[in-house]
């Protein structure tokens, strides 16, 4: 717990304006959330931390840089996987503390820290892929259908002739077109 305590940013005596934080993530912080040692077995990850104070809010911008290792599903053999991202929290001022969604929490006004560990715990697992390909092993290609998630099907004119065509041949649609020609 009291390891924890070293990724609290103390916001009650920072004044308005931008404040700049510097946190390293590494084999304590991964003892820590034991989860995290299920996927990653070493880290050594450099967390910039812009934190935005104003009046009725604070916005904090957060930028993890480094390296995790991997084990590959293929070959299980150990990698290191770059880790590079980017996120914006808000933390709103409010009658109590609670998460309104993922990049939005309630906080009171007279709230003393706020603790950065769970978010940067959350944004280094998202930062991992699905599929953990040591590079040596990676076929060509497939880094660039895991980016994408997803197939996209164009169809040809040809295609899109057929459909025309039996669009016309339908007399449901035929119908239709009748009562749009009578308005």
């Amino acid at each position: 717990m009291k390891f924890i305590r070293n990724f609290d940013i103390d916001i009650i005596r920072l004044k308005e304006g931008e404040h700049l934080f510097h946190f390293e993530i590494g084999e304590e912080f991964l003892a820590h959330f034991e989860k995290i040692k299920e996927v990653v077995h070493a880290a050594a990850i450099q967390v910039e931390v812009r934190l935005d104070k104003r009046i009725n809010l604070i916005e904090v911008d957060f930028d993890v840089k480094g390296t995790v290792g991997l084990t590959c599903d293929r070959s299980l053999e150990k990698f290191d996987q770059g880790v590079d991202v980017q996120h914006k929290i808000l933390y709103k001022y409010g009658e109590e503390e609670k998460e309104i969604n993922e990049e939005v929490f309630l906080i009171t006004k007279d709230t003393p820290a706020i603790n950065v560990a769970q978010l940067m715990y959350e944004f280094i697992l998202l930062a991992i892929p699905a599929k953990k390909i040591h590079p040596d092993h990676r076929i060509e290609g497939e880094e660039a259908e895991e980016e994408d998630g997803w197939i996209v099907y164009e169809a040809g004119d040809e295609e899109n002739e057929d459909d025309t065509n039996k669009a016309e041949q339908n007399p449901f649609w035929e119908a239709l077109k009748n009562l749009k020609s009578n308005e």
